[in-house]
């Protein structure tokens, strides 16, 4: 079975975005940082290549150069146990720069995205009243960060269509 690695592309931000990151979640850290002289796309840069453990998760940043840029094809997505890791992952993520966005994504400042979604959230969506799901579903789309008291409010009384 082959490994599969999230390479992430960065113009000179990715030693610092891994050192953030392995800052924000538990069992992260830096494998290995690795530099290249005179090899960036306009000969003269130093090229460099961060790999990390993002949470258990092996990644690889790369600084590449400013041609590529981030955008919500692709998003980390962050399974939160408790209200409290929502709330500590997003301020975190959204600090210096940072932009919240709808519906639990947000980007980090360096405008990598990320959902930061309570369990919470799947389960009550998953549930067989579909009445109950919807009202979740609709309180879910007006929040920017997921609220779970809020949601547990839609689906004790879910409004009717």
């Amino acid at each position: 079975m082959p490994n599969i690695t999230p390479h992430l592309w960065f113009d000179k931000e990715a030693e610092e975005a891994a050192t953030l990151y392995c800052s924000v979640f538990p069992k992260s850290r830096i494998l290995d940082r690795r530099r290249f002289e005179n090899t960036g796309p306009r000969g003269s840069e130093t090229v460099t290549i961060v790999t990390f453990e993002l949470a258990g998760q092996r990644v690889i940043a790369l600084n590449a150069g400013p041609q590529f840029k981030f955008d919500e094809a692709f998003s980390f997505f962050v399974e939160c146990e408790t209200q409290e890791e929502v709330d500590d992952y997003w301020e975190k993520l959204t600090a210096d720069g940072g932009e919240e966005g709808p519906c639990g994504w947000l980007k980090d400042k360096f405008g990598l995205s990320w959902q930061i979604i309570p369990k919470l959230l799947g389960e009550l969506l998953q549930d067989e009243d579909e009445a109950r799901a919807n009202s979740v579903m609709q309180a879910m789309l007006q929040m920017k960060k997921i609220d779970c008291d809020a949601l547990r409010q839609a689906y004790e009384q879910p409004v009717s269509a």
